[in-house]
């Protein structure tokens, strides 16, 4: 299965990587895209939430700044206003 990944990107001239990287990449690109843990669990097979989420995810840069701005904005609202 590696020696046909590793074509497949070769051939698209892509850097070949770990079939273990592209799950990490998988669960980390589907959590930010909004799918839900469970989803992205069972999806990689994990029997555990906890696996998909503390060691297959990664925070995206794109996704802290965006939850980053939504704080500020939230501490920005005149008392009342949600």
């Amino acid at each position: 299965m590696y020696r046909s990944f590793t074509r497949v990107a070769d051939s698209a001239g892509l850097r070949v990587i770990r079939l273990h990287d592209a799950r990490h990449g998988c669960a980390t690109l589907l959590t930010a895209a909004g799918v839900a843990p469970r989803v992205v669990m069972e999806i990689l097979g994990h029997s555990q939430i906890s696996i998909t989420m503390d060691v297959y995810t990664h925070v995206v840069q794109d996704t802290q700044r965006e939850a980053i701005s939504h704080m500020d904005r939230l501490l920005k609202r005149p008392p009342g206003r949600e």
